[in-house]
């Protein structure tokens, strides 16, 4: 039995892995337990945060999630974080929920809090 027939296969299963594979860059989201925040809690009540697959309500109004920043800033304590309460709809997405982490992560002075989905 030939040795080269069977690296010449080898090689050429190699070859297909890696010209088939695609190689992505993952962010990463941190997330804490709840309870786990320090701090003094803010005296004024607490954002609420609608996310549905195709729409976001930021206390009851509408908003795009390109403007979903700025309303967040206007809303932020600087002093000490103001409780972000996020609820979602039942199809919303781990994608979508990710990308709404990703434009809080970079908000100071909100503390999200996400609440179990399906209501």
């Amino acid at each position: 039995m030939s040795m080269t027939s069977l690296i010449d296969v080898i090689f050429l299963l190699l070859l297909f892995f890696m010209l088939t594979s695609t190689f992505s860059k993952f962010a990463e989201v941190d997330l804490t337990a709840a309870g786990a925040s320090a701090g003094a809690a803010s005296d004024r009540p607490p954002l609420f945060l609608r996310l549905a697959p195709e729409a976001l309500s930021l206390n009851g109004n509408a908003l795009a999630f390109d403007t979903l920043a700025e309303a967040l800033v206007a809303e932020a304590d600087t002093e000490t974080p103001r409780q972000l309460l996020v609820a979602m709809a039942p199809d919303v997405t781990a994608q979508r929920l990710t990308d709404l982490l990703v434009v809080l992560r970079g908000i100071s002075g909100i503390t999200p809090t996400v609440l179990g989905g399906g209501t």
